[in-house]
């Protein structure tokens, strides 16, 4: 016969359990900034992207010539230094793990292999203002923004697998941060000093239509950006010193601190590719939070 348990028992039984099960998980704090590198870099510094192994580079490595590349807990050493003549700004990976740089002296975008390290030039155009930042579609098609500061105006690249340019708008105001969405139709480009993020319809042939304009803000300025997998955008707010989460729609979801007035750009990687890597000029440094979904780039190169 099963004798019941009296009340003190259950009470010890319910006590012993407590006491030696294993402790609960803390809860991720999510967009929340933290340092991740001290010094090092000019307030050039911009960038980043992850390689696959976590790696992030950024450019302006204690001269702008300089690619740094930075582990992940935040220790920074010289990859390469590019040709005389030209400074790098935003980087992107294509699938096959090569690195491309935009090249804003040299009116270039460089590509480097990331075994040997050398550099070589992908597509050069003497009617490129300076070329800014790029976006990669999935078959290798690279965009690039170019905007001439001094008057205000802009213009927008693609640039084939072959190096080969053509000028897809040049009527933009300083067109800066550009990215492709997750399905491939959607060309996203923001202008810094007129603070619009437009949209193009990216045709079968990677050519671009239909501008539209998804959002407008009121102040402060726009600096790179970035899509995660559901293909909401993160935008650096320059002068503002924050990263702006904004949907697809154009509703503005988060906005998050990057511990500095100048975030320049931004890039996401991490082992699960939830880290988001932020350039901020101001204090010449990588910062870091964690987001809740993966980013973009980082899928492309994780499939």
């Amino acid at each position: 016969m099963k004798i019941p348990m009296q009340p003190f028992q259950i009470i010890l039984a319910l006590a012993v359990i407590v006491l030696t099960a294993p402790p609960l998980a803390a809860a991720e704090k999510l967009f929340v900034a933290t340092p991740l590198t001290q010094g090092e870099f000019t307030d050039g510094i911009e960038g980043p992207a992850c390689d696959r192994d976590g790696n992030i580079y950024c450019v302006s490595y204690r001269h702008a010539r300089n690619i740094a590349r930075v582990t992940p807990d935040g220790r920074a050493e010289l990859f390469v230094a590019l040709p005389e003549k030209s400074a790098g700004n935003g980087i992107r990976f294509d699938r096959a793990g090569t690195m491309f740089i935009a090249d804003y002296t040299g009116h270039n975008v460089l590509r480097v292999d990331m075994t040997t390290r050398v550099v070589t030039v992908l597509a050069h155009n003497d009617t490129m203002n300076q070329p800014n930042d790029l976006a990669i579609a999935s078959d290798g098609t690279l965009y690039a923004s170019d905007p001439n500061w001094k008057n205000g105006t802009g213009q927008l690249w693609r640039v084939t697998r072959d190096g080969k340019t053509h000028r897809e708008a040049s009527d933009m105001g300083t067109s800066n941060g550009v990215e492709v969405s997750p399905d491939g139709r959607t060309l996203y480009v923001n202008e810094s000093l007129q603070r619009n993020v437009w949209t193009f319809e990216i045709s079968a042939d990677g050519s671009l239509k239909n501008k539209r304009l998804l959002k407008k803000f009121d102040d402060f300025g726009f600096d790179g950006m970035r899509c995660d997998v559901d293909g909401n955008l993160y935008i650096s707010r320059h002068g503002k010193g924050t990263v702006v989460k904004l949907s697809p729609q154009g509703d503005i979801l988060q906005e998050i601190d990057v511990l500095g007035p100048n975030p320049t750009n931004i890039c996401f990687g991490g082992k699960d590719g939830r880290t988001a890597y932020v350039t901020e000029a101001k204090e010449k440094r990588l910062v870091q939070f964690r987001v809740d979904r993966p980013g973009l780039e980082w899928k492309q190169l994780n499939p």
